[in-house]
């Protein structure tokens, strides 16, 4: 049984700032997921992360407009799908088509913030009640699979590693989500010019509302810079003036 000595030092830890990270470490982890993006094989296992963030996105804005949410599945060749139930059209169907694409560097955006007031040890308990959180939904044995090494591997970290190697953990994943929203809306573009992607978010979009397919695309894509943009400033601040944004 947990004292109420632990329980405070838990809390402490949880809500406590941790020391500013070296500029360089923000530096180096920004170019170590920027390889990670931009290379195949790499790319290739981590992207799970991505998909896990896309139906993620997918299923906060079902039930948030409203829909009933049946379940998502994860898939080993890192696609994913989103099932809930209501209206086939309409504002509540678009942002939930919409949110997927856009999931990725949004929650990068918000884990920014976060490290903005060095709460690394906040932003990584974080991200595993959200991904614990998921698990309850998630329908195929991939997929619990996948949220379960990926929860553990956080939570090991958070629990165990050294402040600077859980800074380096959460600068890394931060950047990577941030980066990697990206990829997949080039990728999504390519598919849909050889016809191998007739049922993509963006085409969705197009048979719900009176805008074309690639206009979504473009949405998607405009975004994600957007926010990368955002969240990269965020994140170089520290670069740049050798400190923490919160002073």
């Amino acid at each position: 049984m947990v004292s109420i000595d632990g329980l405070t030092s838990i809390w402490d830890t949880l809500l406590g700032a941790q020391p500013d990270p070296p500029p360089l470490l923000v530096l180096l982890t920004g170019v170590g997921a920027l390889v990670v993006v931009s290379t195949g094989r790499l790319w290739r296992v981590a992207r799970n992360a991505v998909t896990i963030a896309h139906e993620g996105g997918h299923a906060l804005a079902a039930l948030l407009t409203g829909r009933r949410l049946h379940g998502i599945r994860l898939h080993s060749d890192t696609s994913g799908l989103t099932l809930s139930a209501g209206r086939p059209t309409g504002l509540g169907m678009v942002i939930t088509l919409l949110a997927g694409y856009l999931a990725p560097p949004l929650v990068g955006l918000a884990g920014a913030g976060i490290l903005g007031g060095n709460r690394i040890t906040l932003l990584l308990w974080v991200a595993v009640a959200l991904l614990l959180a998921m698990l309850v939904l998630i329908r195929n044995v991939f997929g619990a699979l996948s949220l379960l090494v990926t929860g553990g591997l956080v939570l090991a970290v958070s629990w165990y590693a050294a402040p600077q190697v859980q800074a380096a953990f959460a600068y890394t994943g931060v950047w990577f989500l941030l980066l990697g929203g990206l990829r997949p809306v080039v990728e999504l573009q390519r598919l849909r010019a050889r016809g191998r992607m007739p049922a993509s978010d963006a085409d969705q979009l197009a048979g719900i509302t009176p805008f074309p397919a690639f206009f979504w695309v473009s949405v998607f894509a405009l975004v994600n810079l957007a926010v990368l943009g955002f969240g990269a400033v965020l994140l170089a601040g520290r670069i740049l003036t050798g400190h923490g944004l919160s002073g």
